[in-house]
């Protein structure tokens, strides 16, 4: 059954809520040079809309053209989404770490004429891809410090800003589009950023994206006036329909705007939600145990007996629905007094209501820790193509080693090869400029998610990318991603890429943890001038072949690495090895590892 939610028109959403919820802070950012947080309210944020609507009808923005915006996730990018959507324009977000390379691939691809920029570092990857570009003829740069270079073409959000006070005529104009916005209309263009080959442009409707934020309302109930760090870029589509949701339930959104900042953020907002993909909370998996490991003998075993009855109270009672009997609840409160609320108060998560998590599959060893000690994971499953979210974790009788189940209204079967196929409201029409990959990106209406996965009851589990199953040459067929999970659960591996596609056994490039490493090689009074010299160190390698056999246990021989090589930095995106969501690029890795892989196999 529907909700029973007012329509959310997007064109008109920044002026309805301002009327209603005018005096109410709802946008939160830093000022880098006082480090401080300054907020906006409804109505405040409705002017800078309403005058920024006027500055793009000024400069010739039609509708359903493409603006352009890359940058971290700062108030600006926020303002020119909902400028953009009264005009009846169509906003194209770009990840702020994309090369010049990549950057001419979608200006050009999207005909872009009018785009928008972040930092020095954006504006100075814009500038070297627009040599080739000759759809681009003015560049907006939301940082007043960034250092134009003179550009003809280029100026600051603050001038965009006096254009639109000086064209108070042009509301007449923004109020008649506001008029012609409709369901159909084409909202946004999210280049996905693809393991292979050239990204493709998702193209999400006005229907698509607020029949998302209803489903999602309707699973999710979110808690009016509560805080939401806006921490994955804007760019990605779990982010941005997350945080359009948030707007829509009067949530507070705080924009980090640095990745690196995270930590200190969480701890000065103390959020009760935030988006995260799995890297990030394996991350803090892998630093509260390496904390446990440095505790005294009792108080790692008090950590131990804490965590055990977290499992009993969370996962056997709470997570199914049932009340614990009062002995566990008792023992519970003790382990929560004595462990857990100091852990998430360090963390600055002691507010959470539940934070979800989707981008990449996710270790069901870390989902049980992380709900066993009270941090409420809610893990979930979605593309770019659906709009983000397909499937989450419902609050109760979820199953652990699942992506949960079906949001509202949406339909899901399992195909040939086990393909999970989605059919709704929220699925994209098709990819921009492409036709054939559109046609092929359905069957009989429903769209193929390119994962394998099975049902069971209503719970869907994943399996595997269809197109990441390796084939040894043995015959044998490998889920590589399984393996990588499995492994980078261990502190001392960083990041692993397995390689065995028409091999006859399976190997691995792993990148390590060179804090640990370097404290192993003093532990043990390793000598070395170079640090590739521990990476090739007898015992280093004894360590991670040790690590590796335990966390592979479980799997079947031919699953199981017989080789690896360790390196001395990490896949980076810079590199070309990862994709801007952080997926490996399996093909590039290959490519720069070439010699490496070679010899595992030669010897």
């Amino acid at each position: 059954m529907k909700a029973n939610l007012p329509y959310m028109n997007i064109a008109t959403f920044v002026t309805d809520k301002a009327r209603k919820r005018g005096k109410h802070n709802i946008l939160y950012y830093k000022v880098p040079s006082l480090n401080q947080w300054n907020s906006l309210t409804w109505t405040e944020l409705e002017q800078k809309v309403d005058t920024i609507a006027k500055a793009l009808v000024a400069l010739d923005v039609e509708e359903q053209d493409n603006i352009g915006v890359i940058s971290q996730n700062m108030p600006q990018g926020i303002i020119v989404d909902f400028a953009a959507y009264a005009n009846r324009a169509v906003v194209v977000p770009m990840f702020a770490t994309l090369s010049p390379s990549q950057i001419l691939y979608i200006v050009n691809d999207a005909n872009i004429k009018l785009l928008f920029v972040g930092e020095q570092s954006q504006f100075d990857a814009v500038m070297e891809a627009i040599k080739e570009a000759n759809s681009v003829k003015r560049i907006v740069v939301f940082d007043e410090t960034v250092d134009l270079h003179g550009s003809k073409i280029a100026f600051y959000f603050s001038d965009l800003f006096k254009i639109g006070e000086e064209n108070a005529d042009k509301a007449k104009i923004v109020c008649q589009r506001q008029k012609r916005s409709s369901k159909d209309d084409l909202l946004n263009i999210l280049y996905t950023s693809g393991t292979t080959g050239n990204s493709k442009g998702v193209m999400l409707s006005n229907e698509n994206i607020t029949e998302a934020i209803r489903i999602n309302n309707d699973r999710l109930k979110l808690k009016r006036r509560a805080k939401s760090i806006a921490f994955l870029p804007m760019s990605h589509i779990f982010e941005r329909l997350w945080v359009y949701l948030c707007l829509f339930n009067d949530v507070k959104v705080y924009l980090n705007i640095q990745p690196s900042n995270i930590q200190q953020t969480i701890k000065e907002v103390r959020p009760e939600y935030m988006c995260a993909v799995p890297r990030f909370w394996e991350k803090v998996f892998i630093g509260v145990n390496k904390k446990i490991e440095e505790y005294s003998p009792f108080k790692k075993a008090l950590v131990a007996w804490a965590i055990a009855v977290g499992k009993i109270y969370n996962i056997d009672y709470a997570r199914i629905d049932k009340k614990p009997p009062l002995s566990i609840r008792l023992r519970y409160k003790i382990a929560h007094t004595l462990i857990f609320s100091k852990l998430k108060k360090i963390l600055g998560i002691e507010n959470a209501i539940f934070f979800p998590v989707a981008g990449a599959a996710m270790s069901g060893k870390q989902a049980s820790f992380f709900i066993s000690i009270g941090i409420p994971i809610l893990y979930g499953y979605g593309l770019t193509e659906t709009s983000a979210t397909v499937c989450c974790y419902p609050f109760k009788n979820y199953t652990i080693g699942s992506i949960g189940t079906l949001l509202p209204e949406l339909q899901v079967r399992i195909g040939d090869d086990n393909e999970i196929q989605i059919r709704g409201k929220t699925i994209t029409k098709g990819y921009y400029n492409r036709p054939q990959e559109t046609k092929e990106a359905f069957v009989d209406g429903w769209f193929r998610t390119g994962d394998m996965g099975k049902l069971e009851g209503d719970t869907i589990f994943m399996t595997d990318r269809l197109k990441d199953l390796f084939k040894t040459s043995n015959g044998k067929y490998i889920s590589p991603q399984a393996i990588e999970i499995s492994l980078t659960a261990d502190p001392y591996i960083d990041q692993v890429a397995v390689i065995g596609n028409n091999r006859n056994y399976v190997t691995a490039i792993i990148s390590p943890s060179m804090v640990l490493l370097e404290t192993f090689a003093k532990q043990n009074n390793l000598q070395y001038e170079r640090i590739e010299e521990i990476l090739e160190h007898p015992l280093v390698e004894a360590l991670f072949e040790d690590r590796i056999s335990k966390l592979q246990a479980d799997f079947a021989s031919f699953e199981k690495i017989k080789k690896f090589r360790l390196i001395k930095r990490n896949f980076s995106i810079e590199s070309g090895e990862l994709t801007s969501t952080l997926k490996l690029k399996r093909a590039v890795i290959q490519q720069n590892y070439a010699t490496l892989i070679n010899e595992m196999y030669e010897e």
